[in-house]
C-alpha cells in the first residue's frame, strides 16, 4: 500500500461554493439543537413520564449547549402544563413548635395573606369599641353590683344582730371592724378602760361571736367572686365575638371550598375571642401603644407566613439552583436575636428550591450537588417520601441545638433535572445503588454530529442565530466554510461536526472582534482566521518554551542524519484547555540476558498503567514474530529521554518498537523522521490520539531549524480521517517540503525510517535475505545460541 500522504487527505475542505447562499443573513433561523436527536427523544419521554423514579441526568461535556438544552425544553413542557398551588405557614395556635403548612389555589396566596390583614385590623377596631359601648358596661355593672349586694346583706345581718349588743360595725378600708355604742355614740378607749369589768367582759364575748358571725356569712364570698369574674369574662367572650364575627363571615365564606382555611379562622377567632382582654386591654407597662405596633402583634400570632406564590408564572415552575446548599434546597428557619437569646417563630420560616419548584420541574448542577455536605442523602429521602421537610442536619452532628420549630412537612411532587458530566453519572451509578431507580431517564448528549450537506446547512443557520442573539454581522459563505473545518479539526475527523456550541460562540464573538477592528460589514473568513491565530498565540507560551528548549539543545532532538537505538516519539502535552504536540526522543539498548524488556518509565514509577501495557506488549510482538524456534532471551531497556513527570499512553509503542529493533541489529535510524501509533502482539499498528497536534509539533521544529525535504511523520493509517493540518503543513507537503505516512504495520514503518525492506516471511518460515527482519531473527538467534552455551560451560 501507498503509504505516503498526499495533501488532499491532510484535510477535508469545505468548498464556499456549494453552499447555497452569499451571506447568513439571508438565511432562516436554527430551532431546536444541532445534531442531538437522541438526547431531543430522552428529554420528551423523560418529561412526559410522570411515574415516580422517572427523574432525568443530563450527561454530556461542557460547551455543548446541554444546560440552555434542558431549560429551553423544560420551559416549553412547562407552560403547556397545570400551574400548581400556592403555600402557605400558619401559626399553629394548639403547638406553636408544630407550624401547619397550608395548600391553596394558585394565586390565592396573596389574597388570602391580605384578608387576615384586614381581620386583624378590623379585631383592632372593633373590639376595644365593642368595649367601651353602653350595652357592655351596663351589664358589667349589673355583674359587679351582684356581687356587691351579696357582700352588703351579710353585712347587714351582722349590723342588726351587732345592735342588739349595743355594737356597731364599722368599715375602713376595705376592712370590717367592731366597736361597743353607747346612747348613740361609740365608746372611745378611755371610756371603755372605766367600764365595769363585768360589762367590758360581756362586749367582748358580744365581739367575738359577732365575728364568728361574719365569718359565717362572708363564707360565700370567694365563691361569689368566682362566679361574678366567670360572668364577667363570659360578658366578654361574648361581647368580642359579637364584635369580631362579622369579620370572619365572608372569608369563611369566601374560602369555604379550600379545606383547611376555615378550621385556621376559626380557631383564629376563637383565640382572639379567648384573649379579648390582651387585645382590648389597657397597655401595659414598657408595651407599644400605637396602632401598628398592635397590628404587628397580632400578625406575629395570626398573620400568614407566604411561602411559595405561583401568581405570576405560567404553567408549572422551571426552578435552577444555582448554589444547591441544604438550606437553598429544602429552606430553613431564620433566628433573631432578643436580649442575647435566639427566637424564632413561623413566620421565619424560609422556602427552599424545592418548596419553590414543587409541581414542576427543579435543574441543578450535579457537580455542585455533591460538593455540599448533607444534601444528596436529604434529596434522596425527600424523592422517596414525597415530602419536603424543613430541619437543620448539622444539630445532629455538632450536638449543639437550640429551641427550634418542626414545621410540617410539604408534599413533593417534582422532576428533578440533573446536569453533569459522564464521569459524574458513572460513578453515582456505581456508588450508589438507589441512583439508578432515582434517575431513570438518561439524557446523553452527542459530542459531535456527521458532516453532510444536510448537517453544514443546518450549522451555518445555527451560526446565523447565535450570531443574531450575541449581536454580531452576519457571515459570509466563506466565513462558513472555514469555520465547519475548524468544528471538524476540533471533532478531530473529517467526517464530523463537533457539538461543542459554547466554543463556537467564542470564536464567533472573537471573529467579529476582528472585524471591528478591519471596520468591515461582514465576518469573513479572514477574521476567523485572525481569530484562530490570535487565540493560539495567547495560549503558546509554554510550547514555545519547550522548543527553545530544543533548539538549544537543552532537549536533544534531531532532525537530520541517522541514529542506532534511537528515534523521534511524539507527544501531547495538555495545560489546561490548551494541547499541543512536541516531540520527544526514545532510546533502547540490548544486552544478552534473561531480564527481558525493562520500561525505565516503569521502574521508576513514572510510566502509567497504559504506558507499561504498551511496553509489555513489545515482548509478545518479537516471541511471535522472531522467536518461533528458539527462545527469546534478551535483555533490553527502553526509555523517554528528558522526560521528568508522569508518562501514559501506549502511542510511543510503534516509535518504541522500531528503535528495539534498531538497537538490536544495528541499523541506524533516519532522524528525520517522528513516529507515533500504538501496536498489537501481532505488529498490526493502532489508531491514537492527538495526531493534528503531534504532526504540527514537529512540523513547528523542523520549520524553525529549516525544512530539508526530507522531514516528516509517520502515523497509523486508521487516524487518516483525523487529519485536518494546519494549512502551512500542507503547504510545505505540497512543495514536497515535509511528508506524511500513513503506516498498517510495524514492517512499513521500519522500511521508511530505515530505508530497506523489512522483508517477508517465506514458505520455510525464514524472512527474505538481507532484509531487517532477517537481520533482527539472526541477532536473536545469535543471543539465544551464546546464552546456551554459556548456560552449559
Amino acid at each position: 500500500m501507498e503509504t505516503r500522504l498526499t495533501p488532499e487527505q491532510l484535510y477535508q475542505r469545505c468548498d464556499p461554493e456549494l453552499l447555497p447562499f452569499k451571506t447568513t443573513a439571508t438565511l432562516e433561523p436554527f430551532s431546536g439543537f444541532f445534531g442531538q436527536v437522541r438526547a431531543i427523544e430522552a428529554m420528551e419521554f423523560g418529561i412526559g413520564m410522570r411515574r415516580p423514579g422517572y427523574n432525568l441526568f443530563v450527561m454530556g461535556n461542557p460547551h455543548t449547549g446541554r444546560f440552555s438544552f434542558a431549560m429551553e425544553n423544560l420551559k416549553t413542557a412547562a407552560k403547556k402544563e397545570k400551574k400548581p398551588g400556592d403555600w402557605v405557614y400558619l401559626n399553629n395556635i394548639s403547638d406553636t413548635r408544630h407550624p401547619i403548612a397550608l395548600q391553596l389555589p394558585p394565586g390565592k396566596a396573596q389574597p388570602f395573606k391580605r384578608d387576615v390583614k384586614n381581620i386583624l385590623e378590623g379585631v383592632l377596631a372593633e373590639m376595644p369599641a365593642a368595649f367601651e359601648s353602653p350595652t357592655y358596661q351596663r351589664n358589667k355593672s349589673k355583674i359587679e353590683r351582684e356581687l356587691n349586694r351579696y357582700y352588703d346583706q351579710a353585712i347587714e345581718t351582722v349590723e342588726r344582730e351587732g345592735r342588739q349588743y349595743s355594737i356597731a360595725v364599722y368599715r375602713d378600708a376595705g376592712s370590717i371592724g367592731f366597736t361597743p355604742v353607747a346612747e348613740g355614740q361609740a365608746i372611745d378607749e378611755a371610756v371603755f378602760s372605766q367600764l365595769p369589768e363585768e360589762t367590758r367582759d360581756a362586749f367582748n364575748k358580744a365581739i367575738g361571736m359577732l365575728e364568728e358571725k361574719l365569718n359565717e356569712e362572708l363564707t360565700g364570698l370567694p365563691k361569689w367572686r368566682r362566679e361574678a369574674s366567670e360572668k364577667i369574662k363570659n360578658l366578654d367572650r361574648d361581647t368580642a365575638r359579637q364584635a369580631i364575627a362579622p369579620l370572619f363571615q365572608p372569608a369563611k365564606e369566601k374560602y369555604s371550598n379550600i379545606p383547611g382555611v376555615n378550621e385556621y379562622l376559626t380557631a383564629m377567632e376563637t383565640s382572639l375571642v379567648k384573649n379579648c382582654n390582651d387585645i382590648a386591654g389597657e397597655d401595659k407597662l414598657g408595651e407599644v401603644t400605637t396602632d401598628s405596633g398592635r397590628l404587628s402583634q397580632l400578625e406575629d400570632v395570626y398573620g400568614v407566613n407566604l411561602l411559595v406564590d405561583n401568581q405570576k408564572i405560567k404553567g408549572a415552575p422551571v426552578v435552577y439552583e444555582a448554589h444547591p446548599s441544604y438550606e437553598n434546597l429544602f429552606g430553613r428557619v431564620e433566628y433573631t436575636s432578643e436580649m442575647g437569646a435566639l427566637s424564632t417563630s413561623y413566620k421565619l420560616i424560609r422556602p427552599g428550591a424545592l418548596h419553590q419548584a414543587n409541581g414542576g420541574y427543579l435543574v441543578m448542577e450535579a457537580e455542585k450537588l455533591l460538593e455540599q455536605p448533607f444534601v444528596y442523602g436529604a434529596l434522596k429521602r425527600a424523592l422517596k417520601s414525597h415530602e419536603i421537610r424543613i430541619e437543620s442536619p448539622a444539630s445532629e452532628y455538632t450536638g449543639l441545638s437550640t429551641i427550634t420549630l418542626t414545621p410540617q412537612a410539604v408534599p413533593l411532587s417534582v422532576k428533578l433535572v440533573l446536569i453533569g458530566g459522564r464521569n459524574i453519572y458513572y460513578l453515582l451509578q456505581e456508588l450508589d445503588h438507589d441512583f439508578e431507580k432515582m434517575f431513570r431517564v438518561v439524557v446523553d448528549f452527542d459530542e459531535d454530529v456527521k458532516r453532510t450537506p444536510q448537517s453544514i446547512r443546518n450549522y451555518a443557520r445555527l451560526m446565523k442565530t447565535l450570531a443574531e442573539e450575541e449581536g454580531l454581522a452576519p457571515l459570509t459563505r466563506r466565513a462558513v466554510a472555514r469555520l465547519v473545518e475548524h468544528s471538524s479539526r476540533q471533532a478531530e475527523d473529517q467526517e464530523l461536526l463537533s457539538a461543542h456550541i459554547g466554543e463556537l460562540v467564542d470564536l464567533l464573538c472573537e471573529a467579529d472582534y476582528k472585524r471591528i477592528r478591519e471596520e468591515d460589514s461582514l465576518i469573513n473568513a479572514d477574521h476567523v482566521e485572525m481569530a484562530l491565530d490570535a487565540k493560539e498565540r495567547r495560549t503558546s507560551r509554554m510550547s514555545e518554551k519547550i522548543q527553545e528548549g530544543i533548539l538549544n539543545q537543552t532537549v536533544l532532538i534531531d532532525t537530520d542524519g541517522e541514529a542506532v537505538g534511537k528515534a523521534n516519539g511524539l507527544t501531547v502535552l495538555q495545560v489546561g484547555d490548551v494541547s499541543f504536540g512536541t516531540p520527544a526522543r526514545i532510546t533502547a539498548t540490548v544486552h544478552p540476558g534473561n531480564r527481558g524488556i525493562v520500561d525505565i518509565e516503569r521502574e521508576v514509577t513514572l510510566g502509567q498503567p497504559i504506558h507499561s501495557k504498551g511496553v509489555l506488549i513489545l515482548s509478545g510482538f518479537l516471541g511471535h514474530q522472531y522467536a518461533q524456534d528458539f527462545p527469546l532471551a534478551v535483555s533490553a531497556s527502553i526509555a523517554l529521554e528528558q522526560s521528568y513527570g508522569y508518562v501514559d499512553g501506549d502511542s510511543a509503542s510503534l516509535a518504541e518498537v522500531c528503535t528495539l529493533l534498531s538497537a538490536l541489529t544495528h541499523i541506524p535510524i533516519s532522524q528525520s523522521y517522528a513516529i507515533t501509533g500504538s501496536i498489537n502482539q501481532y505488529g498490526e499498528v493502532q489508531a491514537i490520539g492527538g495526531v493534528n497536534e503531534k504532526i504540527e509539533g514537529f512540523f513547528n521544529l523542523c520549520k524553525t531549524r529549516g525544512l530539508t525535504g526530507t522531514q516528516g511523520v509517520v502515523i497509523p493509517r486508521a487516524n487518516v480521517r483525523n487529519l485536518m493540518l494546519k494549512a502551512e503543513v500542507i503547504e510545505a507537503v505540497e512543495r514536497g517540503e515535509f511528508a506524511v505516512y500513513a503506516v498498517a504495520h510495524v514492517d512499513q514503518c521500519l522500511e521508511i525510517l530505515m530505508g530497506r525492506k523489512a522483508g517477508t516471511r517465506k514458505p520455510d518460515g525464514n524472512f527474505t535475505q538481507r532484509s531487517v527482519n532477517a537481520q533482527v531473527v539472526k541477532r536473536l538467534r545469535e543471543i539465544a545460541t551464546a546464552r546456551v552455551k554459556t548456560e552449559a560451560d
